[in-house]
């Protein structure tokens, strides 16, 4: 009697071992073909072989084969033949089912593999771990490690690495430092693959230094190890430090990998330097790393924070070869820039080609309508989401629909979707209601709002801010005193706004009312010749956007001197009059700030750039890309 190998998914025989697979024929063909077994039959559908003429090192290669193609359902069929050949009492055919089983996701089939085993090798440790790790059941792979421990078998390389990737996903400091005390009691911390596996551990628990420390004394740096030290520092937020270590590391003729140089331009996008952005992206084309998804992913991201959305475009246009990140980067980048009709294009466009869109692509789309007041355009996109089977809505997409319409005044819809949606609204929520209601002077509803985010952020002093800004517009003085009081007795802080500009190669810092930069007296002057000409043309300051109680003409005053206008005039005397006057901000560009660059673009004919911390305003002659809707 012969073992039938059946590969249609519909067929089942009482006696026969079926493996409902697509492709598993010749899976089946490959092995049955060679010189050491007979095939008996074989047809369109079957292959049957001899049952004594299978050996262990057959079923062995197809159980590997069904872990590498993720096919649980022939795997478990494969298990079935190994119990009936009595192979579940050796150690390598259960090592196999093991890899098999973590493969496919089925952790529990895995474990009760490894619990049942009587006789297990470092391999069976190392893969049960390895299982919870990339599972991630962290918790599950430390308790393993611990038993492993208790029971002495004697730990790897494998064996550390693995565990420390739990740790790091768990944050579990003490644990790490333990497993650091064993590598360097068993000799295993002089390993590249052991050291670097602490370095990324240490960079993810926000100890650098110690992170740094390890970095420093492993005999051997491997390209990965360089990769992890560098992701490490962006992690931590210690961008200068990223690019000195590539310069030092350019010097030393380091070798660079496609994980290295994205790092660096995460350096760039976050401190949104363009010149150093520009210089990495030759190094890229050197190295011949400009065709990498990830790496062009990251250029995109690079050009459009420095707010040179046609060179993002143009990066991603030039990629023959795109998934579904890099246009969701794309997307993003035009979300950003206020370019809303180009990112919905951008969302047909992937579609047509076959990329379907993901939660990321959604949230994007939510967010270029709402910043441009597309409420149809937003429904539309919500809906399709809702209906879209291979995306799972969640609270952000909730967010981006409140903001959509609240944004474009209808907040009391906005409220109403906030309290039926099936998640419990998040500060981010409440805050986008609050921004609202003061923007359309609901005022019954930033109360709602204010109270929440009492609640969920305390520390919080913008909120605080809001609610007293929510009064001031409608004139309502005497509640503005009580927020502010609150304000005071609460301890929270309210962050300054700041400004900033590149020049020369350095960067230049300004606080409304500023006299400590060096430069300040001809920055003045060049914004008292600017209120100059704005006077002939009769342009007065938009006053309610200073929420003080005050006469008008104090209001002006107070307007005249913030962080941005310095910084625009600075950019006048510094830079040459061909190039954009680009400005970055931490905090959102108030009502009069925002009509000034408007003006001036038109006066001084020079485009000016403004990246505030919601999206970027691209000013020039007299109108901004945002339609006057930020």
């Amino acid at each position: 009697m012969g073992i039938w190998f059946h590969y249609h998914p519909l067929c089942q025989r009482t006696k026969a071992l079926t493996l409902a697979c697509s492709g598993i024929y010749f899976a089946t063909r490959a092995f049955c073909d060679k010189p050491n077994h007979r095939i008996v039959h074989k047809d369109k559908n079957l292959v049957r072989v001899e049952r004594d003429l299978i050996d262990v090192f057959t079923l062995h290669e197809l159980l590997q084969l069904c872990a590498k193609r993720r096919s649980l359902l022939v795997g478990k069929s494969c298990h079935g033949l190994a119990i009936h050949f009595g192979l579940v009492t050796d150690t390598v055919t259960c090592n196999i089912l093991i890899n098999l089983y973590t493969k496919c996701g089925q952790n529990d089939c895995a474990r009760r593999v490894f619990d049942a085993m009587s006789v297990r090798s470092i391999i069976s440790w190392n893969t049960m771990i390895a299982g919870y790790t990339h599972n991630r059941e962290d918790v599950e792979a430390l308790k393993l490690f611990s038993r492993m421990h208790r029971e002495g078998t004697q730990m790897t390389e494998f064996t550390l690495s693995s565990t420390l990737c739990a740790c790091a996903a768990k944050y579990a400091i003490i644990e790490c430092k333990q497993l650091h005390t064993i590598a360097i009691k068993l000799a295993l911390d002089s390993s590249s693959f052991v050291g670097t596996a602490f370095l990324d551990v240490y960079a993810k628990c926000n100890m650098i230094k110690d992170a740094c420390w390890v970095f420093e004394n492993m005999p051997e740096k491997t390209s990965v190890t360089w990769s992890s030290l560098f992701a490490g520092f962006v992690q931590n937020g210690l961008h200068e430090e990223v690019l000195c270590l590539f310069q030092s590391t350019q010097r030393e003729g380091m070798q660079l990998t496609e994980f290295t140089v994205s790092s660096i331009l995460s350096t760039c996008a976050s401190l949104a330097l363009i010149i150093e952005g520009t210089q990495v992206h030759a190094v890229i084309v050197k190295h011949g790393f400009h065709r990498n998804l990830f790496v062009a992913t990251s250029l995109v991201d690079v050009y459009a924070k420095c707010g040179q959305i046609e060179k993002s475009y143009e990066v991603f246009a030039d990629m023959e070869e795109k998934n579904v990140v890099l246009w969701n980067a794309m997307i993003a980048s035009f979300s950003r820039h206020a370019h809303s009709w180009e990112a919905m294009i951008l969302f047909e466009k992937m579609q047509q080609v076959g990329i379907f869109p993901n939660e990321v692509t959604y949230l994007s789309i939510l967010s270029a309508c709402s910043h441009t007041g597309l409420v149809e355009e937003g429904r539309h996109y919500f809906n399709l989401l809702l209906s879209d089977r291979t995306a799972e809505p969640n609270v952000l997409h909730y967010s981006c629909m409140v903001d959509v319409l609240g944004r474009s005044g209808k907040t009391d819809e906005a409220w109403k979707l906030l309290d039926k949606m099936p998640f419990e609204p998040t500060a981010s929520m409440w805050g986008s209601l609050l921004g609202s209601s003061r923007i359309h002077k609901n005022i019954r509803l930033a109360r709602i709002a204010a109270e929440q985010l009492f609640r969920l952020e305390p520390e919080n002093g913008g909120n605080h801010v809001l609610l007293s800004n929510v009064y001031a517009a409608s004139g309502n003085w005497e509640n503005v005193v009580v927020a502010r009081k609150y304000l005071r007795d609460s301890g929270a802080k309210k962050e300054m706004g700041r400004s900033w500009i590149e020049a020369k190669g350095k960067i230049h810092v300004f606080v409304a009312g500023e006299r400590e930069h060096p430069g300040i007296t001809d920055v003045y002057n060049k914004l008292e010749e600017i209120y100059h000409e704005m006077r002939k043309i009769s342009h007065r300051a938009n006053t309610q956007c200073d929420l003080h109680d005050v006469h008008a003409d104090q209001k002006e005053e107070l307007l005249k001197h913030h962080s941005e206008k310095l910084a625009f005039a600075f950019g006048l005397i510094s830079l040459p009059p061909n190039i954009p006057i680009t400005i970055y901000k931490n905090l959102r560009i108030c009502g009069d700030c925002h009509s000034f660059m408007k003006i001036v673009s038109c006066i001084t004919e020079r485009q000016v750039i403004v990246r505030d911390i919601n999206r970027f305003h691209h000013f020039k002659d007299g109108s901004c890309s945002c339609g006057d809707f930020w």
